[in-house]
């Protein structure tokens, strides 16, 4: 049974949970216009993985994901206007317009990508961690996947050094039992992604992830773990996307029995707003207000992706090569 959380905490959950959802729809519309090009993830129906992964972090920490990574921007905190206008291609973009739906980085918010080649971001992802253990700076590395990218070999050959070295990562597989249109029975002889680390002496867990109150705390379980210096930890998150692989994706491979079924019993949104107001006795005035105040965000955001300009063509010839000097 998960711990009661606070009304604030609660507020805050909700509030970043619908955002994205909201935001992902709103995509979803500009992509159909022919605003938004390319290939486009959305993240509808797994917000709580991110949002209760975020509640637990530090500052210090690192966040790197695969394709399907505007959920994970907006749970750590970057502008819905630089989100958008990135996957509309504009200079107001955080990639200035030039990396689009799969390719964005933040700095600031230590989140870096965003990766478009599968299973990619996980090497990354542990010589984040490896940073994290050289700087000493108590920092971990939240090292995200799908359960298709948990199939590839070098995701293998991360958790045998991450291991080795006992880097500070946390290793998330987000399971929305679909690898593109295959689904986890036909792709994975052992589908436990949370058990897959034995061999490496990793613990692992299996999560349910369209509650926020058990990703949180089985979160700050693995974080902690991670932080102490005791190595590395696998979630295997349980959960579930709504769309089609990407936005071209007519999702013919499951029934629309299916998908209605998990948004009728377990939708991370709809369930958690019940808790809110049955169990955390919030009123519906709060949760109306934040409601409201999400459209207007939202819409910003596609005002903003309209408006700003195209990038100029001299952009094509920056962010290429980064020159240094030599060390003698």
């Amino acid at each position: 049974m998960s711990k009661l959380i606070s009304q604030d905490e609660a507020l805050k959950a909700y509030h970043d949970m619908l955002l994205i959802r909201r935001f992902e729809e709103r995509a979803a519309q500009l992509y159909g216009m022919g605003l938004i090009a390319g290939f486009c993830h959305l993240y509808i129906g797994q917000e709580a993985v991110v949002v209760g992964i975020q509640s637990i972090l530090q500052p210090q920490d690192t966040i790197i994901t695969a394709y399907r990574d505007h959920g994970h921007m907006l749970a750590a905190g970057m502008d819905p206007k630089g989100v958008m206008a990135e996957l509309t291609g504009r200079s107001g973009g955080y990639s200035k317009g030039k990396g689009g739906s799969m390719h964005m980085f933040s700095r600031e918010k230590n989140f870096f990508g965003g990766h478009g080649i599968v299973g990619a971001q996980v090497p990354i992802g542990t010589g984040l961690a490896f940073a994290h253990k050289y700087k000493a700076d108590k920092g971990v590395s939240i090292t995200s996947m799908g359960d298709g990218a948990a199939n590839q070999g070098q995701v293998y050959e991360s958790y045998n050094m991450a291991s080795l070295w006992k880097l500070p990562v946390v290793f998330i597989v987000e399971n929305n039992h679909y690898g593109m249109g295959t689904s986890q029975e036909r792709s994975s002889a052992g589908p436990n992604y949370y058990g897959r680390g034995q061999g490496w002496n990793i613990p692992g867990e299996k999560v349910d992830g369209m509650v926020y109150t058990a990703v949180k705390e089985a979160a700050a379980r693995a974080v902690d773990h991670a932080r102490a210096g005791k190595g590395p930890y696998i979630l295997e998150m349980d959960t579930y996307r709504y769309r089609g692989h990407s936005m071209s994706d007519p999702a013919k491979y499951r029934s629309k029995e299916e998908v209605e079924t998990v948004k009728v019993d377990r939708d991370p949104i709809d369930h958690f707003r019940i808790y809110m107001t049955k169990t955390l006795k919030i009123s519906e005035d709060k949760i109306k207000k934040i409601e409201d105040d999400i459209k207007v965000v939202v819409l910003e955001a596609v005002e903003f992706s309209k408006t700003s300009p195209e990038p100029d063509p001299s952009e094509l010839y920056t962010d290429i090569l980064n020159e240094g000097n030599a060390v003698t």
